[in-house]
């Protein structure tokens, strides 16, 4: 055997002796399996938070909006009579009979006023059509409702004789429908099926680039103060610097509720900030500030302002000075340093405040309830006032997705334009 061949057994007799066995890569494999079934029982909580607190909700939202079985179980006879009725004409005979049998059964159980309120959506005035009808059908025979339907009903309200109360509850008696989503977008169908531009009550486009509005000069405004403050911070002394993020940091520890009672305290009529324009002679009468568009603007700008500074701060403490000083080092002047080496460097923090800011501020809520009045208000304003008081959960479902696509929307131009890898909170 060659000094060659020798050294080749050697080294294939050390492999051999040092390759694990099989018993060991078994382990070696229980012990894999073992640890991914630790880091999966400790992800559940969060993967189980994040459905039940955000998957959830979106996915129920997304499904109100387009299912509205509240007529169908009400009338559902009345509704498979009008199922095949398209013309501009009364509908036969048969959905006059199944509208008396029903609203007399209705009036029976006491839920006459839960289908006026659902048409009377489509068709203001019905709600008043239904529940006079309704108390009438009471006491309405079997005969009468089985021969007589058609002029029983006109009998008790004219308006039967209208097409138009009919298109109604066929509209409204769809289980699934996008009604909800046409009426948010300001849109409205025709009995013929045809999509329009509604011409009254256009309110909600409005609200949407109102909006908008509101919270790109919340943004801005956040820029304009928080930027100047952010490199004030970054450069100042550690004491001073800690002093003035204390500052920073005090709304946080402070009720929203109590901060926007503040603001009202501060722009009424009568208030601190009047009083002040007055004493210096800027203002001779008391400014109309409280309940306005500039109020929701000025009391959101200082809620919202530390998620703006944070980002910005926790950046810029994380630029090294020397790129400035080597600028200024090669003849550039400190606003030309400023604005090519040292602003570039800062839009990390730039654009992760800013989405901060405008996205928060779009859902806002409390804050324009308090201090905007009419002229203030929100579309989150007209989604809760859907929910709470009208009781139309299927139109606050469609305006709350239509500003969630909104929201994607936004994000996904930010994306293309700066890029989402580029957000940066520290």
């Amino acid at each position: 055997m060659t000094a060659g061949q020798d050294s080749l057994h050697h080294s294939s007799a050390l492999h051999a002796d040092n390759a694990p066995s099989a018993g060991e890569v078994q382990a070696e494999r229980r012990e894999l399996r073992r640890r991914r079934r630790i880091s999966l029982l400790l992800v559940v909580p969060l993967l189980a938070f994040i459905f039940f607190a955000f998957v959830a909700p979106i996915a129920t939202m997304l499904y109100r909006s387009v299912y509205n079985p509240t007529v169908v179980e009400l009338i559902p006879k009345t509704v498979e009579a009008l199922s095949d009725w398209t013309t501009t004409e009364l509908p036969d005979p048969e959905a006059f009979s199944a509208m008396a049998g029903e609203l007399k059964q209705l009036a029976t159980n006491r839920q006459a006023g839960v289908l006026a309120a659902a048409v009377n959506r489509a068709h203001p005035g019905a709600s008043s059509l239904i529940n006079s009808t309704a108390r009438k059908m009471r006491n309405a025979q079997g005969e009468q409702l089985a021969s007589g339907s058609v002029q029983l009903l006109r009998d008790a309200d004219p308006r039967w004789g209208q097409p138009q109360i009919w298109h109604a509850i066929k509209t409204v008696g769809r289980a699934y429908t996008d009604t909800h989503y046409l009426t948010a977008l300001d849109l409205d169908r025709s009995p013929q099926g045809e999509i329009h531009v509604r011409e009254s009550a256009r309110i909600y486009l409005q609200l949407y680039s109102k909006t908008l509005g509101i919270a790109l000069a919340i943004t801005v405004l956040c820029i304009l103060l928080g930027y100047p403050l952010a490199y004030y911070l970054a450069h100042a002394p550690r004491r001073v610097a800690g002093m003035l993020m204390v500052l920073v940091l005090l709304p946080f520890w402070t009720s929203l509720l109590v901060r926007t009672t503040a603001w009202i305290a501060l722009l009424q009529t009568n208030g601190v900030v009047n009083s002040v324009f007055q004493a210096v002679g800027l203002t001779s009468a008391p400014l109309e500030i409280l309940y306005t568009r500039d109020a929701t603007i000025i009391s959101m700008t200082h809620i919202l302002l530390p998620f703006m500074i944070l980002p910005l701060y926790s950046v810029m403490r994380g630029i090294d000075p020397t790129y400035v000083r080597a600028a200024l080092s090669l003849g550039s002047r400190p606003w030309s340093a400023f604005l090519r080496v040292f602003m570039p460097l800062t839009l990390p923090g730039l654009s992760a405040g800013s989405l901060l800011v405008f996205i928060i501020s779009v859902g806002y809520y409390i804050t324009p309830a308090l201090v905007g009045g009419t002229d203030g208000q929100m579309i989150s304003n007209i989604i809760a006032f859907h929910m709470q008081r009208s009781n139309n959960w299927g139109l606050a479902a469609a305006l709350g997705t239509l500003l969630l696509v909104l929201i994607l929307i936004l994000y996904w131009i930010y994306d293309r334009l700066i890029g989402a890898r580029n957000i940066k909170l520290g």
